[in-house]
């Protein structure tokens, strides 16, 4: 079905820049999605055409909405493609901000380089339509209490201005920094173990933290190319309204498979 009537709890089988053009503007406020980037991995052979779905995600997306993009580059000749950065700026030039750069690292990484530092880490680009309307901080950080001389902050000369000498007590848990670690390989992705038939699912949890961060119950989150139905999944369990999009049939199946098991 190539054109839903409503949205929310669906999922849709086919070309997503084709589905979403039916769409009527500013319909959902949250987008979580790893789309295939640069040769990495085969996708039973499908492909996508980049600035076509980016051009529908920013029609589709809610003023105040946003869109976190995972991405990485391939290496090539010795060189990275920098494709993850041509996105951002296409996303930047459509008229979406930039307005986070965030690191997914992966912890267990298994597969060292021997020409280069081992690359463990992954781009979560969070693009926003103006200022992010929902924003709700996970603060699971744990502070070091201070004993004192307070804060102390560089100024735009290069001094240093001095805070409240009493150097009050932080909260015992303080909001997260923009870098997340998750554990991967194993059953450590998703508690679904069918789910490593999908080539290159990411963690439940990333979903589920970036849901939480920038979604509030009853909202509508879409994945444009699903895949393994991570973002879906996780958006079911945190009472959203999910919407996932796949070219591959069996990978709306393997979606539809997940969501029965929440």
């Amino acid at each position: 079905m190539n054109r839903p009537r409503t949205f929310g709890q669906q999922l849709i089988c086919g070309e997503c820049d084709h589905i979403m053009s039916y769409w009527p503007k500013d319909c959902v406020d949250l987008v979580v999605t790893s789309p295939p980037y640069d040769t990495l991995r085969d996708y039973k052979g499908y492909s996508f055409n980049f600035e076509s779905v980016a051009n529908q995600l920013y029609r589709i997306i809610k003023p105040g909405g946003v869109i976190v993009w995972v991405v990485g580059d391939a290496t090539i000749n010795g060189s990275e493609t920098g494709t993850s950065f041509k996105q951002t700026l296409y996303f930047i030039n459509l008229g979406l901000n930039l307005h986070d750069t965030m690191i997914y690292a992966k912890r267990g990484f298994s597969k060292p380089s021997v020409v280069r530092y081992h690359q463990v880490w992954e781009y979560m680009f969070v693009f926003s339509k103006g200022k992010p309307k929902t924003f709700n901080p996970i603060k699971d950080r744990a502070n070091i209490y201070k004993r004192g001389g307070g804060d102390a902050k560089r100024q735009k000369d290069g001094s240093v201005k001095k805070g409240n000498k009493g150097g009050l007590p932080l909260n015992k848990y303080g909001q997260r920094w923009n870098i997340w670690e998750y554990k991967i390989g194993g059953g450590n992705i998703a508690t679904d173990k069918f789910v490593h038939n999908h080539p290159a699912a990411f963690p439940e949890q990333l979903a589920e933290d970036h849901i939480i961060s920038w979604s509030n119950p009853g909202d509508y989150v879409l994945d444009p190319m699903c895949g393994s139905g991570t973002t879906c999944k996780m958006a079911k369990k945190l009472q959203r309204k999910y919407i996932g999009i796949d070219i591959c049939e069996e990978y709306i199946e393997l979606t539809q498979k997940r969501l029965e098991t929440c």
